[in-house]
C-alpha cells in the first residue's frame, strides 16, 4: 500500500507529511507495520513511538539499515516538533511526525493497512488470572473436532493451528504484531480465532478496534500486583474485556466474587450473558455437579439446553469448569449441546498444564503452569484427590515480579504438600536466594523442605526419591522452553529432566 493512500485512510493520525525535496510520501511503497526494531522487515512502516523510557528513535540507525520504507514518529521531552522536524531533512527516507501514537490511534492504522481483519473472523477473547490458557486450547480443539481448520489461536501457547503453533513473546502480542497475526490467519482460511486477552493488554489498549463476538471470564486472584499495583486496578483492567464497543456474547464464572460483580454490571447491556454456577442476573445459567475418578472427572450438568453428564480424562475441579465455560461459548456459537459436549469430552490437556507422566510402577510426575497462589491450591489440592502416597511439590517463583505472592506460595505448598523442593523459576536479573527467603517466610516449619537452586537438579532428586504411590508436582513454568536467568533466556524444559528421572528410575 502507498504511504499516502494509507494516511489518507487514517485522517485522525494527523500526519505531517514531509516537503522536503525526494522524500514526498506519495511514490513510498509500505510493505508492512513494525513498532519493533528486532523484528522489522524491509520496506516496513516504522512507527517510533514514546516508550516509558526510551524513545523507538533511539533504534534510528538500526531500522534504516534494516531497510525501512518510512518513519511515523511521535513527539515527546527528548524529541520536540522541532527537533523531528530538523532530523527529517536529514534522512534518506520520509519521516512523518504524528502527534500521538497510541494504540487507539494505531488501531485506526493497522484496520486500513490490514483490511479490518477481525470483521471477517469471529473472535473469542479469554481472561482471567488462570485458566486462559487451557479454556482457549479446550475451545480450540472442540471447534477442530467440530468444523476441522476453521480456528486459529492466539495465546501463551503461540499463535496459529492447533498442529502449527508459532511462539509469541507476549500472551498477547502488541497491538501491530496482533492484527498481522489476524490477518494472516484469516487469509489461510481460518473463520474464528481463540484469544487469550491479559491484564496488561487491557490496561494498554492492545486489542483497540477489535470486533470480539464473545467475552470469557475464568477468575480473578492475585497476580502482577508489581504492575497493577492494587487487585482494584487488577479487575478494573480485566473488566475491560467485557465493555468494549458491539460485544455479543460473555460466559462468566459467577462464583468468582469479581465475575458476579460483571455480571451484575451487564444486567442492563445488550451482551447476551451465560454464568457458570452462583446466583446472578445472567441471562442463562450452567449449573454442574463435579465428581473425580481415578480415570480424571465425571461431571453432571444442568443447562437450559439440557441435562446429563460426561466423563473428562482432565484432573481437576477447575478443568471442570473451564469445559464448562468452553461449554457455554459453543452454546453461544449455536452448536447444539449434545455436539458440544461429546467434542468437549475428548479434549486433551494444555501443553504444561497438568501434564502427566509416568507409567504404572513409577511415581505421578505432573508438570503446571501455576505459578499464583490460587493456581498453586488448585493444582495441590487436585493432586491429593488423585494420590494413595505423599504430594511433592517442586516450585519456585519469577525474579523481578510480584514478591507479595511469594510467602503466600511458600504457606499454600506447606499445607498442601508431604515435601517442598524450592528451586528457582525464572529468576531473572534479581538473585535467586532473595526470592527463596521470602518464600520461606511463609512457612512455618523447615521439616520436609529441600533448597536446590538448580531447577533440574532439584526435579531429578525429587522424583528419584519419590515412592511409586507418590506424586510429584512441578509447578511455575509449564510449557515455557527456556529459563530467564539475568537477561538471557536459556533452552530449558522441565520436561527433559522428568523424563531423565523417570527412564533412570526403572
Amino acid at each position: 500500500m502507498l504511504l499516502r493512500t494509507l494516511l489518507e485512510q487514517t485522517p485522525s493520525l494527523q500526519a505531517a507529511l514531509p516537503t522536503t525535496e525526494g522524500k514526498t510520501a506519495a511514490s513510498v511503497l509500505i510493505q508492512g507495520l513494525s513498532q519493533n526494531s528486532q523484528t522489522l522487515q524491509t520496506g516496513d512502516l516504522y512507527i517510533a513511538r514514546a516508550g516509558q523510557t526510551t524513545h523507538g528513535l533511539h533504534y534510528l540507525d538500526v531500522v534504516i539499515n534494516q531497510g525501512a520504507a518510512a518513519i511515523l514518529a511521535e513527539p515527546n521531552a527528548e524529541w520536540p516538533t522541532q527537533r523531528l522536524t530538523a532530523l527529517a531533512s536529514t534522512l534518506s527516507i520520509p519521516l512523518l511526525i504524528c502527534p500521538t501514537l497510541a494504540n487507539p490511534q494505531l488501531a485506526l492504522l493497522a484496520q486500513a493497512y490490514y483490511g479490518n481483519p477481525t470483521s471477517a473472523l469471529r473472535l473469542v477473547g479469554i481472561t482471567g488470572t488462570n485458566g486462559k490458557t487451557s479454556v482457549a486450547y479446550y475451545l480450540a480443539q472442540a471447534w477442530e473436532l467440530l468444523n476441522p481448520n476453521s480456528v486459529g489461536l492466539i495465546g501463551t501457547l503461540g499463535q496459529g493451528r492447533l498442529n502449527d503453533l508459532q511462539p509469541t513473546n507476549h500472551t498477547t502480542p502488541d497491538l501491530l504484531s496482533l492484527y498481522a497475526e489476524l490477518a494472516r490467519q484469516r487469509a489461510t482460511g481460518i473463520s474464528q480465532v481463540m484469544l487469550e486477552v491479559s491484564s496488561h493488554a487491557l490496561d494498554q489498549e492492545r486489542i483497540a478496534g477489535l470486533s470480539i463476538d464473545s467475552a470469557l471470564f475464568t477468575n480473578l486472584t492475585r497476580d502482577h500486583q508489581d504492575y497493577h499495583g492494587s487487585m482494584a486496578a487488577y479487575g478494573a483492567a480485566k473488566a475491560k474485556l467485557f465493555h468494549i464497543p458491539n460485544l455479543q456474547h460473555a460466559v462468566i464464572q459467577a462464583e468468582d466474587p469479581f465475575g458476579h460483580q460483571l455480571l451484575t454490571q451487564l444486567a442492563d447491556s445488550p451482551v447476551h450473558t451465560i454464568a457458570l454456577g452462583g446466583d446472578s442476573p445472567a441471562r442463562y445459567t450452567l449449573h454442574r455437579r463435579i465428581h473425580t475418578t481415578p480415570h480424571g472427572l465425571q461431571i453432571d450438568y444442568q443447562t437450559p439446553w439440557g441435562n446429563g453428564t460426561f466423563a473428562s480424562a482432565l484432573w481437576g475441579r477447575f478443568n471442570a469448569d473451564n469445559l464448562l465455560l468452553a461449554l457455554g461459548s459453543l452454546l453461544q456459537a449455536d452448536i447444539p449441546l449434545v455436539e458440544a459436549i461429546q467434542a468437549l469430552s475428548q479434549v486433551r490437556p494444555a501443553p504444561g498444564r497438568m501434564a502427566r507422566y509416568g507409567r504404572a510402577s513409577q511415581p505421578q510426575i505432573l508438570i503446571d503452569y501455576a505459578h499464583t497462589p490460587d493456581a498453586l491450591a488448585q493444582a495441590l489440592g487436585t493432586v491429593r484427590q488423585h494420590t494413595s502416597g505423599r504430594v511433592i511439590c517442586v516450585f519456585g517463583c519469577g525474579g523481578d515480579r510480584d514478591t507479595g505472592k511469594r510467602p503466600q506460595m511458600g504457606a499454600i505448598a506447606a499445607r498442601l504438600a508431604d515435601q517442598i523442593w524450592l528451586t528457582d523459576d525464572n529468576p531473572r536479573t534479581e538473585p535467586p536466594a532473595q526470592i527463596t527467603e521470602q518464600i520461606l517466610r511463609g512457612i512455618q516449619t523447615l521439616e520436609h523442605i529441600h533448597l536446590e537452586h538448580d531447577r533440574t537438579q532439584a526435579i531429578v532428586t525429587a522424583i528419584a526419591q519419590a515412592q511409586p504411590d507418590d506424586s510429584v508436582l512441578i509447578a511455575g513454568k509449564g510449557h515455557e522452553p527456556y529459563q530467564e536467568i539475568g537477561t538471557q533466556r536459556i533452552p530449558y524444559s522441565d520436561t527433559e529432566p522428568v523424563e531423565t528421572a523417570l527412564l533412570a528410575y526403572g
